[in-house]
């Protein structure tokens, strides 16, 4: 069997960065810059007010208390956004507002709360030091400065410093487009009333999500029967707008694998002696044969659980994963493999889920040979984490309340409670 590490290093081969775009600044929430930001101006541009006041020499206001206000004209009334250039004289007042440009002269701004608030004479009732609520020119950024690196992920604040720097676009890694396809004739959609032996589709929902959840876009999100021809038409049809297809079922070693019937290896060609060997890649899978959509893909085991069955290559120059049908197969498979490589090929600057090592509370037993990732609830106060509801695949409910995944080696066959094991941080 393949090795996880082995088909992570597979996965991530496929899933490649495309090269940066430049975006409108209300596109870009969440995505990484590819370029570094370096200030066209200075924040502030110019001095200003940080209070609504009256700009003021403090040496004429050094006296002020609420028995002797000191009695100061208001020679110019100054809002935000007023543009002509001011001077201030001794032994006046201009009235200000928050962000106005402070007129030249003025050392300190009275807030208006010390103050009778007069427009022609103000009464100042308390003393001022220089440079009382005043935001000085260049205080936050001076212009030159590197702001944000290359590899930040653009949040709210980002884009505030982006957009008062004057940015109306930024260069980033765009979202890797991607196609989500569930397999199985017994699948219905929500809503429908169930037949027996159908089960609701859940698969493409939950990795739909988890696509966006780490950072991607998801071009459609559908559902085929075991049906290679079905199949087919819609690959085809939603295929084209795709970075990535990811297909889940059908990959088994049962019958109607649609999935695998479309994809997978043909028959190998034989000889008057007899079928001829099939050729085998550096993995020692035999390379997959060419669909229908000019695609190779390549099925194989990964020695874990949940999740052995896999599958990696191309269809039509795109690349395709597909994922085993249970359902915490399938999510699982997605953290270990998809996940990481989707988020790296968007510049993401931690494209994995935090990795920690805790205190197990209890005995744990895991198949020898294979990597098993166990669903877990980590306690961070206490360092300490649990496995949490059965190991099997199906069990979706307790992945839906897990926030670790537990790692255990697959060298390892018996975990004592008390010892040291790796977790994955799913919160």
């Amino acid at each position: 069997m393949r090795s996880v590490e082995e088909h992570q290093r597979v996965v991530a081969g496929l899933i490649q960065a495309h090269p940066p775009v430049q975006l409108p600044i209300a596109e870009t929430l969440g995505l990484a810059l590819a370029e570094d930001i370096v200030a066209p101006l200075s924040l502030p541009g110019f001095d200003n007010s940080a209070m609504d006041g009256y700009a003021v020499y403090a040496d004429d206001v050094a006296t002020a208390t609420d028995e002797t206000p000191v009695l100061l004209p208001v020679a110019e009334d100054i809002p935000a956004g007023r543009t002509d250039a001011l001077t201030l004289k001794p032994g006046t007042a201009h009235r200000i507002m928050t962000g106005a440009p402070l007129p030249a002269g003025a050392t300190a701004v009275v807030p208006v709360e010390a103050t009778d608030g007069a427009t022609d004479t103000v009464a100042i009732r308390r003393p001022a030091r220089g440079g009382q609520h005043l935001r000085r020119a260049g205080e936050d950024v001076t212009a030159g400065t590197t702001v944000l690196r290359a590899g930040t992920v653009l949040t709210p604040a980002a884009l505030g410093l982006a957009a008062a720097l004057g940015l109306g676009a930024l260069t980033v890694h765009r979202r890797q487009r991607v196609l989500v396809m569930s397999t199985g004739t017994e699948l219905v959609a929500p809503g429908t009333p169930l037949l027996p032996g159908q089960i609701y589709e859940s698969n493409a929902v939950m990795l739909a999500a988890a696509v966006v959840d780490a950072g991607g876009e998801v071009v459609a999100s559908t559902m085929t029967g075991d049906d290679v021809d079905a199949f087919r038409e819609t690959l085809n049809r939603h295929a084209g707008g795709a970075d990535l297809i990811i297909t889940t079922g059908g990959v088994s070693a049962g019958a109607y694998e649609v999935v695998k019937d479309t994809l997978g290896a043909a028959p190998a060609a034989t000889s008057g002696t007899g079928a001829a060997p099939a050729a085998t890649s550096g993995t020692g899978a035999a390379p997959a044969a060419t669909s229908g959509r000019g695609g190779e893909v390549e099925f194989v085991k990964v020695a874990m659980q949940p999740g052995m069955p896999q599958g990696a290559g191309r269809v039509g120059g795109t690349p395709i994963i597909t994922l085993p049908g249970n359902p915490v197969s399938a999510l699982v498979s997605f953290e270990v493999f998809v996940r990481p490589a989707l988020r790296a090929a968007m510049g993401f600057p931690r494209p994995d889920r935090p990795r920690r090592t805790a205190v197990l509370i209890e005995d744990l037993t895991s198949p020898h040979g294979k990597r098993q990732f166990r669903r877990g609830v980590y306690d961070a106060d206490r360092g300490e984490v649990t496995s949490y509801g059965p190991p099997a695949s199906h069990h979706l409910r307790w992945l839906a309340s897990a926030n670790c995944l537990l790692e255990i080696g697959e060298d390892v066959a018996e975990v004592t409670a008390g010892s040291q094991v790796r977790i994955w941080d799913l919160s």
